[in-house]
C-alpha cells in the first residue's frame, strides 16, 4: 500500500512521466554543437602522429656535442628536412641518470619505446657539413694518448648513421583544411538564428518569413475585460457590438446582417487604444491574434508579405478569431510618397498583401480585423475604404466624467484617503489622457511611500500632478534677484491679465520656483468647450502676452523669458487667420489640410500676396493684443507692483490671493469653483511645465502654463 501511495504522489508531480512513462529527456542545444567541435579541435593536438607531438621539446648544439662526444647517440633521423631527432642508445639511457629522468628534456617515442631529442636546424647541408667536423674532432680527441692500433680501430669507427625520413600528419593537415569551412558555417548558423529569432516554429532560418503574431486563446486567457476600460463608452459600445457577434452570430444573420470585417481605433497616444484590443481579446473568448506593424517589416525583400500571408493562413484554420495590428502606420502609410525608395518599397509590398488579404479575392471568413493607430491621416485610402476597414472608432481625450471614471479605475488598488473626492482630482487633470491619470495614481503612490506615509493624501495626488506635468523641482538653481523680480513680475503680469479678462482661463496657482526647463509658471483650469469663439481666443492671446506686456511696464524693457508665450501666440494667431477664418481681411477661407497630404508638397496652397496679407494680419493680432495687455496693467499697475511683491516674498501664489488684491472675479460662471479651491493653499510649491508642444486642442487652449524661461 505504501508503495502504491508513493508512485500516486509521484504521478501527481510530474502525471506525464507516471502515465506514459517518459524520461525526461533533455532538449537539443545548438552550443551542443560548438562543444562538440572545440573537444575535436584539442583532442587532435594530443592524438596527432609523432611530429606533431615531439617538435616542442628540442636541444641545442652543445648538448647535442656532448651526447656525440659520450657516444650515446645510437642514430639521427632527419623529418621533413626540417629538424633531425637524436636517438639515445638504450644502454647510456640505463647507465645515465639525466636521460633516465627524461621528461623535462626530451620525449620517448609511443611507437617504439626509443628515447629522443629534437635538433630545429637551419639548413640540411649546413647540419651534415657541422656534424662531420664534430665527429672527426671527437675522433682526433680520442686518438690522443693511444697506440697505433688502437688510433686505427678509432678512425676506422663508424660515423653516427643519418636517416631520412618524409612525414605528413594528417591530422592536422585535414583539420587545417577543414577549420575555415567550419568557422564560415557556425558563423552563418549563429547570424542567421539571430535573424529568425522570434518568428514561428521556433524562430530558425527556414522560419523567417512566418509571422509573429502572439496568439492568444483559451490556454493563454487575458484577464483584462471591458470593467478595466473606463472612459470609452462609445468606443466600447461599438467593440462589444463585435465581440457579440463572435459569440451569437445567428442574432444578426438571421436578418441577413453582416458583421464588419475591421474596425480602426483612432486616437491620440494614451487615450486606450491597446488597452481596448486587450479588452476584447479578454471577452471575445475565442482565438485573438496580436502583432504590431513593425514585425511584418524586415531586411529581406517580401519577408513582409511573406508574415502577412502567414498571418492569414493561421487565422482562416482557427476562424472564428480576431486580428489585432497595433500602431498599422508602420505599414499602412500612403504609397507613392516617399521619393527616396520609389514604388519598389518592402513597406509598400507588404501593404499591397495585406490589402490583398483584407478584401481580395479569397474569402475570410469568420476573420476580424482590429487596427490601432494616432496617424489616421497619413494611412492609404484603399487601407481605409468600406470593405477592409468599415468602422473607424474615435478613442479621444476623456472629459470630466470620463476622467472620474479613468480616476476611479486606477485608485482601485491604492491605500488613499477616503476624504479625497475624486471629482477634484478630475478637474485638476484637464487634457490628460488615461495613460497620463495611471501614471498619476502611480506617482501619487510613489510620493507618499517617499515621505513614509501609511495611505495617500490629497497632497500626494497634487504633487503627482505637478510633477508629471511640470518636471522635478529645482530649488537649488542659481537665480539672481534681479532675475527672481523679472520672473516675479512676468508671472505676475500673466495672473493680473487672467484675472481681468472675461474669456481667459480661471487661475489656480503662480509660482517662480524652477520646475523642469521652466523657471516660473502660471496655472490655470480651463473650461472645457468643444468650439471657440474669436473672442475668447483673443483674450487668451492677450493672456499669454501679459507676461511680456508686465516686464515692459515694470522695467521698461523686454527679455528672452517670453519664448515659449511667442511661440504660442503665433500658432494661436495663425490658426486664426488662415484656418478658422476669423479674420475679416483674409474672410471665410481655410489653408488646412485635414488629409496631411500637404507635407509632401513644395508649395504653399495659396499666393506670396496672400501670405504677403496672412503675415501682416498675425502681425497687427499680435500687436493689438500686446497693447490691449500693456494698458491694462498700466490701469493697475499698483495692483500688479503688490502681485509681484507677495510672489517674490511667498514664491507661489493661489487664487485668494488674487481675490485679496484685485477682488472677486465677476466673470466666474461656476459657482462651486470658490468652495473647490478654497483649500487650494495646502499645496505644494510646485511649478507647471512650460514647454507644452502637444498637438490636441484640449492641452493647448487647457491648462498651459506660461514661460519666463531666461
Amino acid at each position: 500500500m505504501e508503495d502504491n501511495n508513493k508512485k500516486t504522489e509521484k504521478e501527481k508531480k510530474n502525471p506525464v512521466k507516471g502515465k506514459f512513462n517518459i524520461p525526461n529527456k533533455p532538449k537539443f542545444n545548438i552550443y551542443w554543437v560548438y562543444g562538440i567541435l572545440a573537444l575535436v579541435f584539442i583532442g587532435l593536438q594530443f592524438t596527432g602522429s609523432k611530429s606533431f607531438k615531439e617538435a616542442d621539446k628540442t636541444v641545442n648544439w652543445n648538448q647535442l656535442t656532448k651526447m656525440i662526444a659520450k657516444n650515446d647517440v645510437e642514430k639521427i633521423t632527419i623529418v621533413n628536412k626540417e629538424s633531425a631527432e637524436i636517438y639515445i642508445k638504450k644502454e647510456s639511457v640505463a647507465n645515465d641518470t639525466s636521460y633516465k629522468n627524461i621528461k623535462p628534456e626530451g620525449f620517448t617515442s609511443s611507437f617504439t619505446g626509443e628515447t629522443f631529442y629534437v635538433y630545429k636546424f637551419i639548413t640540411l647541408e649546413t647540419f651534415q657539413n657541422d656534424l662531420k667536423e664534430v665527429q672527426e674532432k671527437i675522433k682526433l680527441q680520442d686518438t690522443i694518448s693511444k697506440t697505433d692500433f688502437e688510433k686505427q680501430q678509432i678512425l676506422n669507427r663508424d660515423s653516427i648513421p643519418l636517416i631520412s625520413e618524409s612525414r605528413r600528419d594528417w591530422g592536422s593537415e585535414i583539420f587545417s583544411f577543414i577549420w575555415p569551412f567550419l568557422i564560415l558555417l557556425v558563423l552563418w548558423l549563429v547570424i542567421m538564428r539571430m535573424m529568425g529569432r522570434g518568428g514561428a516554429g521556433g524562430g530558425q532560418i527556414f522560419n523567417i518569413g512566418k509571422s509573429k503574431a502572439q496568439l492568444f486563446d483559451k490556454d493563454t486567457s487575458v484577464t483584462i475585460n471591458f470593467h478595466d476600460v473606463a472612459g470609452l463608452e462609445e468606443a466600447k459600445t461599438e467593440i462589444i457590438e463585435i465581440v457579440d457577434f463572435l459569440k451569437n452570430p445567428i442574432k444578426y444573420t438571421e436578418l441577413g446582417g453582416k458583421i464588419p470585417k475591421g474596425a480602426l481605433l483612432v486616437g491620440p497616444p494614451g487615450t486606450g487604444k491597446t488597452l481596448l484590443a486587450k479588452a476584447v481579446a479578454g471577452e471575445a473568448k475565442v482565438p485573438f491574434f496580436s502583432i504590431s506593424g513593425s514585425d511584418f517589416v524586415e531586411m529581406f525583400v517580401g519577408v513582409g508579405a511573406s508574415r502577412v500571408r502567414d498571418l492569414f493562413k493561421q487565422a482562416k484554420e482557427k476562424a472564428p478569431c480576431i486580428i489585432f495590428i497595433d500602431e498599422i502606420d508602420a505599414i499602412g502609410r500612403a504609397r507613392g510618397k516617399n521619393a527616396v525608395t520609389g514604388g519598389n518599397d518592402e513597406r509598400e509590398n507588404t501593404l499591397n498583401q495585406l490589402l490583398t488579404e483584407m478584401d481580395g479575392f479569397a474569402t475570410n471568413a469568420g476573420v476580424i480585423i482590429l487596427a490601432a493607430t494616432n496617424r489616421a491621416d497619413i494611412l492609404d485610402k484603399a487601407l481605409m475604404r468600406a470593405g477592409r476597414f468599415d468602422r473607424q472608432i474615435y478613442v479621444e481625450l476623456p472629459d470630466l466624467e470620463e476622467r472620474k471614471a479613468i480616476f476611479t479605475v486606477h485608485m482601485r488598488n491604492l491605500k488613499y484617503d477616503k476624504e479625497i473626492i475624486v471629482e477634484f482630482l478630475a478637474k485638476q487633470t484637464p487634457g490628460f489622457s488615461g495613460a497620463d491619470i495611471a501614471n498619476v495614481c502611480n506617482e501619487s503612490a510613489l510620493i507618499a511611500a517617499r515621505k513614509g506615509k501609511k495611505i495617500i493624501e490629497k497632497q500626494d495626488f497634487l504633487d503627482a500632478i505637478d510633477r508629471i506635468v511640470g518636471g522635478l523641482e529645482k530649488r537649488n538653481k542659481i537665480i539672481s534677484l534681479d532675475e527672481k523680480k523679472v520672473i516675479a513680475f512676468h508671472e505676475a503680469g500673466h495672473a493680473a491679465i487672467s484675472w481681468l479678462l472675461e474669456h481667459a482661463h480661471p487661475l489656480v496657482k503662480v509660482t517662480i520656483v524652477p520646475r523642469g526647463k521652466a523657471l516660473g509658471a502660471a496655472w490655470y483650469l480651463p473650461e472645457e468647450r468643444q468650439i471657440t469663439t474669436s473672442e475668447q481666443m483673443l483674450d487668451e492671446i492677450t493672456a499669454t502676452l501679459g507676461g511680456r506686456a508686465a516686464e515692459h511696464v515694470a522695467f521698461g524693457r523686454i527679455s528672452t523669458g517670453a519664448l515659449n508665450d511667442l511661440e504660442k501666440v503665433t500658432k494661436q494667431a495663425y490658426a486664426m487667420v488662415a484656418y478658422f477664418g476669423l479674420n475679416e481681411k483674409i474672410g471665410n477661407v481655410s489653408y488646412y489640410d485635414s488629409t496631411g497630404q500637404s507635407e509632401y508638397s513644395f508649395s504653399k496652397p495659396f499666393s506670396e500676396k496672400t501670405a504677403e496679407m496672412i503675415d501682416h494680419e498675425i502681425s497687427n493680432l499680435i500687436e493689438t493684443a500686446y497693447q490691449r495687455a500693456i494698458k491694462l496693467l498700466n490701469e493697475n499697475r499698483d495692483k500688479l507692483d503688490n502681485l509681484a511683491q507677495v510672489l517674490v516674498d511667498k514664491e507661489v501664489i493661489f487664487r485668494e490671493d488674487l481675490e485679496t488684491i484685485f477682488g472677486k472675479r465677476p466673470f466666474d460662471k461656476d459657482k462651486d469653483m470658490d468652495m473647490l479651491y478654497r483649500n487650494i493653499p495646502s499645496i505644494s510649491i510646485t511649478a507647471k511645465s512650460e514647454n507644452e508642444n502637444s498637438e490636441t486642442p484640449a492641452l493647448n487652449e487647457g491648462n498651459s502654463p506660461e514661460n519666463t524661461e531666461k
